[in-house]
């Protein structure tokens, strides 16, 4: 089911994929992300005060993508208008597809505020087949990854979307912290959990997440998260044809903060990495039809 609309001078594509595919991972987190939205949480507000400058620090600060003008890129499971903003002020073509609604909605709004056009569509990031084979240049997915248990899902969708060459950026929390807290702090040291996948998560969000949200807001449903440990991801994105071109761990600088602080436990244990890779399924795998200038 497609809806089109025209909104603030941007004609939007909504698309609804696979409703008849809806299951309880998909539902869990639509509802949630429904929340944190109406909640005003950190990751629903969008940008609306970028320039060229602070676009780029925000989407490549290790310079890992070519000049953006007119590339198609799919900004994934990534609402809010936040890296939507930042592609579209860098002149980029951009799609978001995300799986939340009042989300793809604050896309809209940095579309209208910056004046670029942007396609947004209602979708499962394991279901990408609302996009033709080859569509994008780049595939950029914030956190994200670990709402769903299966990443080689995601990794073989992204595949089939990107272009030869093309890049994909992925986040991803640390497989062995997934599940701590600055809360368990023991005195001496932040307790490492199991690191067999046991099933889903609870992690209850910080409060950094609500700090700007209004008075009397509801937090949303913590969210459930599935563990993926190092294998998973590495082994997943080179099945896929990926080759992997920079790791970033998210390291605070902050050791002499007070324990049990956010501060002081993310200078000790990383929460989350990044990814950059290319698609180069020629190189890894069965080769696949070269795109100028992105091989």
């Amino acid at each position: 089911m497609v809806r089109w609309s025209t909104r603030g001078g941007c004609r939007a594509a909504s698309r609804l994929q696979g409703s008849e595919k809806m299951d309880s991972i998909r539902e869990f987190n639509e509802r949630r992300w429904a929340a944190l939205a109406a909640a005003d949480a950190l990751y629903t507000q969008p940008a609306l005060d970028l320039d060229e400058t602070s676009a780029r620090d925000l989407i490549d600060p290790f310079h890992q993508l070519p000049d953006l003008e007119g590339q198609p890129v799919l900004c994934l499971a990534a609402g809010g208008g936040q890296q939507s903003a930042a592609f579209g002020v860098l002149g980029a073509s951009v799609t978001v597809a995300d799986i939340c609604e009042a989300q793809l909605e604050r896309d809209r709004v940095a579309s209208r505020r910056y004046g670029y056009s942007v396609a947004t569509v209602l979708a499962d990031m394991r279901d990408l087949s609302a996009f033709e084979s080859d569509a994008f240049a780049v595939v950029y997915q914030p956190y994200s990854l670990n709402f769903v248990p299966e990443p080689n899902l995601v990794f073989t969708e992204v595949s089939r979307v990107l272009r030869l060459g093309g890049s994909y950026f992925v986040m991803f929390a640390n497989p062995t912290a997934l599940g701590v807290s600055p809360r368990d702090w023991n005195g001496s040291a932040y307790p490492i959990p199991d690191y067999a996948d046991h099933g889903p998560v609870e992690c209850a969000d910080e409060s950094w997440v609500y700090r700007t949200s209004p008075v009397g807001a509801r937090p949303a449903p913590h969210p459930l998260e599935y563990r993926h440990t190092w294998s998973q991801i590495l082994n997943g994105l080179c099945e896929a044809g990926f080759v992997t071109t920079h790791l970033h761990e998210h390291r605070g600088t902050s050791i002499d903060e007070a324990p049990g602080t956010w501060a002081h436990f993310s200078s000790h244990i990383p929460p989350w990495f990044e990814i950059w890779a290319r698609h180069r399924p020629d190189i890894l795998a069965r080769p696949r039809r070269p795109t100028d200038g992105w091989g």
